[in-house]
């Protein structure tokens, strides 16, 4: 019996991957580390997904531990751990340095060690996040990492830190798949989502106009594209190429090879919400300044830091990600036919929180 180690869990991601994980994979047990804070929550989403998957029976152990801890502060570590699947991290674009710090750059360093101490370790499987490219311009390759870039915030900083971490493992021999998921959204087919960020912030802004929505211009809407991907396409990718032996040191951008311009985002949004979009010019410092007065951000739903993706200057390569899921039925879908489901559960889900599981 072999087992993997899964870091994320009850996350939005763990939760989705690790039945598609276990599925691929019989005879294959899963232990999951959790914080204790979240081992309620933990519980409570195994026993919904053991319900819907009655395989999971008995296959899932929740072990308390903190990837913030050496060891990751686990009592124990079995021989038997052939896999792990690192996707803990401090997703949000106003964390502070420290915590950034502490969970995505010391995290990941206690999860590459504890893979160096497993006899039987046949890969890591890290999930990092395509803006690890932070200011870069242009065409940014999978095979890319530090380009001379600056960084908008701690999380985008961080997660470029442990990427190269990790980088420097596989270097020395550490088997090793490097993940880089654009701005995750919501399933595309039911519209399932943690938490409302990013573009929600968008949807929601425009939700709140009148017909004729103002929309700030805080960089050409037709140069700009927006890096969304659903949820589905994510975890289906990773799973995919998890099994692949192909796919062991290199490094996968799971972003849309056709993502939409901010244009394309906000006028498939009106066209489906009946709004007319009023485009206004205003310098992107400018709107960070304004929004971040006291009570502005408040007013209109849109955080000073998510501003700046609205202007991002990175466009990715998926090179490796279209060529090695070439033939297996996944793909990202286009954002066009995914949008109505993001608004209709927006809609249906007026309380869901933007905040991150911290």
């Amino acid at each position: 019996m072999s087992t993997v180690l899964f870091t994320g869990y009850p996350g939005f991601l763990g939760s989705a991957l690790l039945p598609l994980v276990l599925e691929k994979r019989p005879g294959t047990n899963a232990l999951c580390v959790v914080q204790e804070r979240f081992m309620p929550l933990a519980q409570k989403r195994l026993a919904e997904q053991t319900e819907e998957h009655p395989d999971l029976d008995g296959r899932v152990e929740l072990v308390t531990g903190d990837i913030t801890e050496p060891g990751l502060g686990m009592d124990r570590v079995t021989d038997d751990i052939t896999e792990v699947f690192h996707l803990a991290a401090v997703y949000d674009l106003a964390v502070p340095s420290e915590l950034a710090y502490r969970v995505n750059v010391e995290g990941t360093r206690h999860v590459l060690d504890l893979c160096w101490s497993l006899p039987g370790l046949k890969r890591l499987q890290y999930v990092s996040t395509c803006y690890v490219s932070g200011s870069h311009h242009g065409l940014f390759l999978e095979d890319q990492l530090d380009t001379g870039q600056t960084f908008q915030n701690h999380y985008e900083h961080t997660k470029f830190e442990a990427e190269q971490l990790v980088r420097n493992e596989i270097a020395d021999g550490l088997p090793a798949t490097i993940y880089r998921p654009g701005i995750v959204v919501g399933d595309s087919v039911t519209g399932e989502t943690q938490k409302f960020d990013g573009p929600y912030f968008l949807l929601q802004f425009l939700m709140k106009q009148p017909k004729y929505a103002v929309v700030p211009r805080v960089a050409d809407p037709d140069q700009v594209r927006f890096g969304l991907v659903p949820r589905d396409f994510v975890i289906g990718a990773i799973d995919q190429l998890s099994t692949m032996d192909v796919a062991v040191g290199k490094c996968y951008a799971l972003a849309d090879p056709k993502a939409p311009t901010v244009r394309e985002l906000v006028e498939t949004f009106c066209s489906l919400l009946d709004k007319e979009p009023v485009w206004m010019r205003v310098p992107l410092k400018f709107t960070q300044v304004l929004i971040g007065l006291p009570g502005v951000e408040r007013l209109v739903g849109f955080p000073e830091e998510s501003v700046a993706y609205f202007a991002h200057p990175t466009v990715y390569d998926t090179t490796n990600t279209v060529t090695d899921l070439e033939g297996t039925g996944v793909s990202c879908p286009h954002f066009a036919d995914y949008a109505p489901i993001m608004i209709e559960y927006v809609k249906m889900h007026p309380d869901v929180s933007s905040a991150a599981m911290v």
